[in-house]
């Protein structure tokens, strides 16, 4: 691996690491941990129930983590489990009221963030970087 390609990854990797673990203090005040609110994130912005196994695949974790991650959600009223109505072995997770409730207050937190960091930012490197992101992320996915 060339010097360059061996520094994208680790900047890439760090980036992303330190971006969750910033937004994670930063939203530690409303009681979610930061699994937790990715999961309701995920589904929000999804907009329809997604099946236990679609949200850990999105959340690139194993099931078992998944299963123990959306009792806690249900437990805390955030989530229900809905069963499919073509298949009873399948669950699928919904967002209630209080977890919609919660997004929003997500959403809240979240923009302020994105917005204090990135300011400092030229909007065309935003541009390049994004597009860039989106394309390694199509490559990946046809690659696997």
């Amino acid at each position: 691996m060339s010097g360059i390609e061996e520094r994208f990854a680790a900047a890439l990797h760090s980036t992303a690491r330190a971006w969750r673990q910033a937004l994670d203090r930063r939203l530690r005040h409303l009681g979610i941990s930061q699994a937790g609110w990715l999961a309701i994130a995920v589904v929000a912005k999804v907009g329809r129930p997604l099946s236990q196994s679609e949200l850990a695949d999105r959340l690139g974790v194993e099931g078992a983590t998944m299963v123990a991650m959306i009792d806690r959600l249900v437990k805390a009223q955030l989530v229900i489990r809905v069963p499919s109505s073509h298949d009873r072995r399948i669950k699928h997770i919904a967002l209630t009221d209080t977890g919609t409730r919660l997004y929003g207050q997500l959403r809240a937190e979240a923009e302020p963030f994105r917005r204090e960091i990135l300011a400092n930012v030229a909007p065309a490197s935003l541009q390049a970087a994004t597009e860039l992101l989106e394309q390694l992320l199509a490559l990946i996915e046809t690659h696997t």
